[in-house]
């Protein structure tokens, strides 16, 4: 899927850069009519004023982003003929009318909000209001010379500092619930979040897209919240309820599903960067580690409170309820890279390091703490202090292991029985030994009574096991009875099934292990090396948040951790934090609309996309919060708005709706031309507004679910477990540093598994799934973009998978649908679009069904095999809208 255009002057910006934008909006300023003989008195003073009061907040906000030979936005500052020339948005300053000016409407905070940092002062709005109503006269005494990289010459360009301006930052600001806001159109619209959406598109003067056609919608719910298709009964029941509550009954029914915790668990699994190997060149599996990718889904089917989830995976270890559960949901600290052979190990423990505090960071507050491991951050106010003292909080973690596989086992895997369940354990495990030991003593006695009577070569060859049977019944009847001997037989047979079979041991789990209650000293690291100390810090939140104190609690006899994670938990979970509930409400609505209300949804900070909707944004933020934290709430809230319920088409005539009749059957609407002033194509090309919902193309996973799905062969029902693998090609497994290394062989049965329980080795993705975007396991994933790619078209046509599965669909249209090919068209279409097929697409489908036969002499099986493949390849199966 192409993610739309990024919006009107979401750049990314420092402080300065925001504020240049605030000049790039505007225009230029009026002609002025004076007196002849005030003519250089007046450019006289116009200049002063731009020397003395104008060029210095330029200097200050501006021209370290907006000058030089690459200026941000194109918008060049640092002249006159810059402002009025403008950069991608248009002129700076306007003549013609200086009061529409861009520049006076965005330091106004109107259409356009600069700088992102806060509000001006009042007193410098006033300085370039006036400014530009003069004219914006230069100053020729001002020379302003900028480096090639656009900051100015001579001046030291300096990462933006924690201050009292740089705290009023949006995202820093805590949450505070919006008033919602009228709307003219009061007929429009379901809940709360339509009115948001509403306000801003009459604002603009849009309107919202009409609903989408039912079969649409259903799809879209299918897909958004387990990522299957609806079946060809789910479309008839909802096609035939006309009832007022017909798709909230829909969306209830999907929550609930235990398809939902796949589907949502997926999303949460790209951010976490979850694979099940370590990379680098044996790449070797990860021990249990799927029992972490089942916690998430589990978690999700559950409802779990989002401030539970968090806690578990940070501190399931150090809650006053250690279980199970948390303690495999530790094994988050275990998904990343891991260098068994590292140059230099005291380094390699910080690159560790800097990855959970990367993908913690960035997963739970939205802010790119990494970037200041070496120096302060170049764009947020995150200095390198508050990176090693973030840090501090993973100071006592063991790594992943040292070099062999003991090692993994000794620092990261840890039994999660109860204690009722390690009893019962050793009370099997003592029973097992005693019923060896009594079957061991009755052999030995049958063997120790007929031993002297065995000549020598017997004697040579009793000592192995598999002779012992052929040599007593030699000795049978004479030395042996008959029923001696079938009763030696049993006894071995007994004690090998004994030998296969002991008691399972107890379950075991990937998680997280500390080196003790004292983690080690940390200290700022000069350039980020690991060798060369600064100084000591203690554990510590971003200043910028104006956080309290860590709680550390002193760890209890017996510990064996240090409790700072669990502190950093606590506060990762409140209320007072103003970026976890932000973030991940944000992430939520961009799995639904295929972008978040914040574009750039692991950035929150200066660098990051402004929110389109930031009223919205908190009011949602709000409620998640009030109501407990649980994300099945807020699906069904978005969900059952209209914003939701709008159609994805480009445009019909501004407020044309389908007909009853174009909704039952699953026709599209009719489209009329729209007159371009309205359209809002036009206005809003991408869609920062919502006045339509964005179409998508599957997702990687999805497609692969989906072919197996409408072919009949997809494995539903079988949940959880270790992974499996799939089919991959020799040639493709030829290309590792071990061919074929560390890939099994699975069941049909399991192989039909949805892709989610698929192994996920990096060095060795499924080639469809790589194909179609899938997420790099090697660092956190917020948004797949979907790439278009030959390889793409070629694996959907060519590839052995893809024929396999034709096959197995043309095999089973043949058993369900009969052996007329207009019937075998009706039910393969049916199951494609989700839809009733239109006369015009069946008599197609028929039609390459005979021409195959007839024109390249295929049976009956291969030509609808050759239909399948072309079914599977069509857009509207592809493509969710």
């Amino acid at each position: 899927m192409l993610l739309p255009p990024r919006p009107k002057f979401t750049l990314p910006l420092t402080i300065a850069a925001a504020a240049s934008l605030t000049v790039s909006l505007a225009g230029a300023a009026p002609k002025v009519q004076r007196k002849p003989g005030d003519a250089g008195a007046q450019a006289a003073a116009q200049h002063a004023f731009f020397e003395k009061d104008v060029f210095p907040l330029l200097k200050k906000h501006c021209l370290k982003c907006h000058s030089g030979s690459k200026p941000k936005g194109n918008l060049r500052l640092s002249n006159r003929a810059g402002i009025l020339k403008g950069g991608d948005t248009g002129p700076a300053v306007s003549l013609k009318g200086p009061e529409r000016s861009l520049l006076i409407d965005a330091i106004n905070y109107g259409n356009y909000e600069m700088p992102p940092t806060g509000k001006l002062p009042a007193k410098e709005i006033a300085v370039f209001t006036k400014w530009v109503k003069m004219g914006a006269p230069w100053s020729p005494k001002v020379k302003f010379v900028a480096k090639d990289d656009g900051h100015a010459a001579g001046a030291k360009h300096e990462p933006p500092r924690v201050t009292a301006e740089t705290k009023k930052f949006w995202s820093f600001q805590p949450v505070k619930r919006p008033a919602v806001p009228s709307v003219r159109n009061h007929k429009w619209g379901t809940n709360d979040v339509d009115r948001f959406i509403l306000a801003r598109l009459e604002k603009a003067g849009l309107k919202p897209n009409p609903p989408a056609a039912k079969t649409e919608l259903l799809r879209r719910a299918y897909y958004d919240v387990t990522g299957l298709p609806p079946s060809p009964k789910d479309v008839r029941d909802f096609l035939a309820d006309d009832s007022p509550r017909a798709f909230e009954k829909v969306v209830d029914r999907l929550l609930a599903s235990k398809h939902y915790g796949e589907q949502w668990g997926r999303h949460w699994l790209d951010l976490v960067r979850y694979a099940e190997s370590n990379s680098y060149e044996r790449d070797n599996p990860k021990p249990y580690v799927w029992r972490y990718r089942d916690y998430v889904i589990r978690s999700f089917n559950s409802d779990k409170p989002y401030t539970q989830f968090l806690r578990e995976q940070i501190a399931g270890d150090e809650l006053d309820k250690v279980t199970r559960e948390s303690i495999i949901a530790t094994g988050y600290y275990r998904l990343g890279v891991w260098q068994d052979e590292p140059v230099d190990p005291v380094q390699e423990l910080y690159e560790d390091l800097d990855d959970i505090l990367l993908t913690t960071s960035q997963t739970f507050l939205g802010l790119t703490m990494n970037c200041a491991r070496c120096h302060d951050h170049k764009i947020s106010p995150i200095p390198q202090r508050d990176y090693y003292r973030f840090l501090a909080f993973f100071s006592g973690l063991n790594r992943y292991g040292i070099r062999g596989d003991d090692t993994i086992r000794n620092f990261s895997v840890r039994p999660i029985a109860t204690d009722e369940q390690k009893r019962r354990h050793a009370k099997l495990v003592a029973e097992h030994k005693r019923k060896m030991a009594e079957l061991d003593r009755k052999i030995k006695a049958i063997e120790t009574a007929v031993a002297p009577k065995l000549s020598n070569v017997e004697k040579e060859d009793f000592q192995y096991e598999k002779n012992r049977v052929g040599i007593l019944k030699n000795h049978v009847p004479k030395d042996l009875s008959q029923k001696q001997l079938d009763e030696y037989v049993a006894l071995r047979r007994d004690l090998r099934r004994k030998q296969r079979f002991q008691p399972r041991g107890m379950d075991m789990a990937l998680c997280v292990t500390e080196i003790g209650p004292t983690p080690r000293e940390t200290h700022v690291l000069i350039r980020g090396n690991a060798h060369v100390k600064g100084a000591k810090v203690e554990p510590g939140f971003p200043s910028v948040l104006s956080p309290p104190e860590p709680n550390l609690m002193p760890p209890k006899p017996g510990q064996k951790t240090s409790n700072r994670r669990r502190a950093l938990a606590d506060w990762l979970a409140s209320d007072r934090n103003p970026l976890t509930a932000r973030v991940i409400v944000n992430r939520i609505w961009q799995y639904h609309f295929g972008r978040g209300i914040v574009r750039s949804p692991n950035n929150f900070g200066f660098g990051g996309d402004r929110p389109t909707h930031p009223e919205l944004l908190d009011w949602l933020a709000d409620e998640f919060v009030k109501h407990g934290w649980r994300m099945k709430r807020l699906h069904k809230l978005i969900m059952l708005s209209s914003t939701y319920r709008m159609s994805s088409h480009r445009r019909v005539r501004q407020g044309f709706a389908p007909t009853h009749r174009e909704q039952a059957k699953s026709v599209r609407p009719r489209k009329a031309l729209t007159h371009p002033t309205s359209d809002p194509l036009t206005k809003d090309p991408g869609n920062d507004l919502f006045w339509r919902f964005n179409m998508r193309r599957l997702s990687a996973e999805e497609i692969r679910d989906s072919i197996l799905a409408v072919n009949g062969s997809l494995n539903r029902e079988k949940m959880y477990g270790p992974s499996i693998y799939t089919i991959i090609p020799q040639a493709v497994l030829a290309g590792q540093s071990r061919p074929g290394a560390g890939w099994g062989k699975s069941s049909p049965e399991d192989r039909n598994r949805r892709s989610i329980y698929i192994h996920i080795k990096r060095s060795l993705l499924d080639p469809l799934l790589f194909a179609f975007d899938v997420a790099d396991p090697d660092s956190p994933c917020p948004v797949r973009f979907s790439t278009t790619q030959p390889t793409q078209a070629l694996g959907m046509v060519n590839s052995d998978f893809i024929h396999r599965e034709a096959s197995v669909f043309a095999e089973n249209l043949e058993k369900t649908a009969g052996k007329a090919p207009r019937k075998q068209v009706t039910a393969a279409l049916r199951r494609v679009f989700q839809r009733q097929p239109t006369e015009k697409e069946i008599t197609r489908g028929t039609t390459l069904i005979a021409s195959l036969k007839r024109n390249h002499k295929l049976d009956d099986r291969t030509a609808l095999k050759m239909f399948c493949l072309v079914a599977l390849n069509l857009n509207e199966f592809l493509f969710v809208d």
